[in-house]
């Protein structure tokens, strides 16, 4: 025991990868998380948090390193709070991923099953994301290195990511590995204009400074989307920043900004103005155009969501004379990319910038038979709505992490469609719903989807058939 009041645990052996991506250890009959180890690792282990059945810690030393450890390629690893994974190779990271999908399924769903596919893996496993927001801080998360230097010898504006659990601190980001160019050129070009000229970055806690946070999107197309938050209006400072990024980028597609005077960061109750360019970038999908709004919701992981996306329509089994709901349609997707295979597909979505974008997705790609309704789905879907709208044939529900409404699963257990093709990125809250379907539904096909190299995450896609 060390002398602080939690306990430091010496030569402990990582014996597995638990939940959320954290590495296992036992200590006596209580379970030890760990962040930064891997199997095989010997590490001693400073506890953070102690409960009756289980320890949190963080790793102090590490005595031997496990013989599948590979050397992490981001500088940032350990403090950025993404990327978690990157010491486990990418074969391994698969590997775990499929077990979650099967326990989650398993003990959370209790359901009988079929034989669960190979997860799917992603081709890029750097530079997939199409969307990366920053935070500006006038207060930068400082390393160990820079703790022994004098205070006004140090250069404290920050952008980058938040460190984890702590609102307040955001590390410095140098380059990330997540985002094709010009995507770190944008965010260094942004920082360096900002302290030349006398832009101040935003102080959470006392709810004061110029630069706020910072969006970027791109689309496999090389079209790209910046958006600037500022937390109160400077015109000058702002049309001097806004102008720069213009001239030293000529290849944006969309320059945008929002003033957010709220104390949160969202902007998707707030008015994004454009500044320059279209107001939106497209992807395109099978020669699909997608338009994609600042506010729009589009898988991170262009690529891979194709893949998905194939593996959704084939799990529908569409033959051209069926009507298919889409659930949680966003910018309609899903709904568009199976419409030339049904004869009438229904999205419903919460965000009212999303359903117009999607209406203008299927107009721009003379798709005219699809119908979408914006608001709240537990409030939308009920037995009135599929009068008016025609009996679902098919069902495609790609839900939030908390997966979907009581109410929801209800009204669609009522449906009785034939088949419901269930994509979801929350495998535990998805085996929650697969529990109450069962009543009338049986799973038939399972298929996990590697969207999120170097984190835990996975996207899991499950087929049922009515009984």
């Amino acid at each position: 025991m060390g002398r602080n009041k939690k306990p430091l645990f010496e030569q402990v052996e990582i014996i597995d990868v638990a939940a959320e991506g954290k590495a296992l250890a036992k200590i006596d009959d209580k379970v030890l998380f760990v962040q930064h180890a891997v199997p095989g690792d010997i590490v001693d282990v400073q506890v953070n948090k102690s409960r009756k059945n289980y320890y949190e810690g963080y790793v102090t030393k590490y005595h031997k390193l496990s013989d599948i450890r590979i050397e992490p390629f981001c500088s940032h690893f350990g403090t950025c709070g993404g990327c978690k994974w990157q010491p486990l190779p990418y074969a391994e990271q698969l590997r775990y991923k499929q077990r979650e999908v099967e326990n989650n399924l398993k003990r959370i769903g209790k359901v009988e099953l079929p034989e669960i596919a190979t997860i799917m893996p992603s081709k890029k496993t750097q530079y997939y994301r199409n969307k990366l927001e920053y935070t500006f801080s006038n207060k930068r998360w400082l390393e160990a290195d820079e703790m022994q230097l004098e205070e006004d010898s140090l250069e404290r504006y920050g952008l980058g990511f938040h460190i984890p659990r702590m609102f307040d601190k955001v590390i410095d980001v140098k380059k990330c590995y997540l985002q094709e160019e010009p995507s770190n050129s944008i965010r260094l070009a942004i920082k360096k204009y900002a302290l030349e000229n006398g832009l101040s970055f935003f102080d959470i806690r006392k709810q004061e400074g110029l630069l706020r946070t910072l969006i970027i999107r791109t689309t496999s197309t090389g079209e790209v989307m910046v958006i600037v938050a500022f937390y109160h209006e400077d015109v000058e400072k702002r049309e001097g920043l806004l102008n720069h990024l213009k001239a030293q980028f000529p290849q944006l597609t969309s320059l945008m900004y929002v003033i957010n005077e709220k104390a949160n960061d969202t902007i998707s109750d707030q008015e994004i103005i454009c500044f320059s360019g279209r107001d939106y970038i497209e992807e395109v999908m099978e020669g699909l155009k997608f338009r994609i709004g600042p506010k729009s919701f589009y898988q991170t992981n262009s690529e891979q969501a194709y893949e998905l996306y194939k593996v959704t329509r084939n799990f529908a089994g569409l033959n051209g004379d069926e009507v298919v709901y889409d659930l949680y349609t966003g910018t309609g997707t899903i709904a568009n990319f199976l419409a030339s295979k049904a004869q009438k597909v229904v999205g419903i979505e919460y965000v009212p910038e999303a359903i117009e974008d999607a209406k203008v997705n299927s107009a721009n790609n003379n798709i005219g038979n699809t119908h979408f309704f914006a608001g709240d789905m537990k409030n939308i879907l009920n037995e009135d709505f599929i009068r008016e709208n025609g009996q679902p044939d098919v069902i495609i529900v790609d839900p939030p992490r908390a997966g979907m409404h009581e109410d929801v699963v209800k009204t669609i257990l009522k449906a009785s469609a034939k088949k419901i093709v269930y994509v979801s990125c929350n495998s535990a809250t998805q085996a929650r719903d697969l529990n109450i379907l069962d009543e009338k539904y049986k799973v038939t096909k399972i298929q996990p989807v590697d969207m999120f190299p170097h984190t835990h995450h996975v996207e899991n896609v499950v087929c049922l058939e009515i009984r």
